[in-house]
């Protein structure tokens, strides 16, 4: 199965199991969120077709403008707001997010 995934992606997750190992913590609670914020929707379709699902944005226009065609084309993203949210902006991260 790991044969589609990115390599980069493979190191980082076994950090983050040597990580939680060491923190005697269960890996399957962690959550690796991928910060995706001036990646293109080609970059970003890259760790979806390895299987990562996870990504955090923190400009709500700049998401506005990529994730919902992803969305369309991989249902099962779960997108995370990271960073501080202003109040003008909220109705449209909550669309969004």
């Amino acid at each position: 199965m790991t044969a589609n995934i990115d390599p980069s992606l493979l190191q980082v997750r076994a950090r983050v199991a040597a990580a939680a190992a060491l923190a005697k913590r269960d890996v399957a609670e962690v959550t690796l969120i991928a910060v995706s914020k001036t990646r293109s929707a080609v970059e970003i379709e890259a760790l979806l077709a390895s299987h990562h699902i996870d990504f955090g944005e923190n400009r709500v226009s700049e998401s506005e403008g990529k994730w919902p065609a992803l969305r369309t084309r991989w249902p099962e993203v779960r997108l995370h707001f990271i960073g501080q949210l202003q109040s003008n902006k909220a109705s449209h991260a909550v669309a969004t997010f």
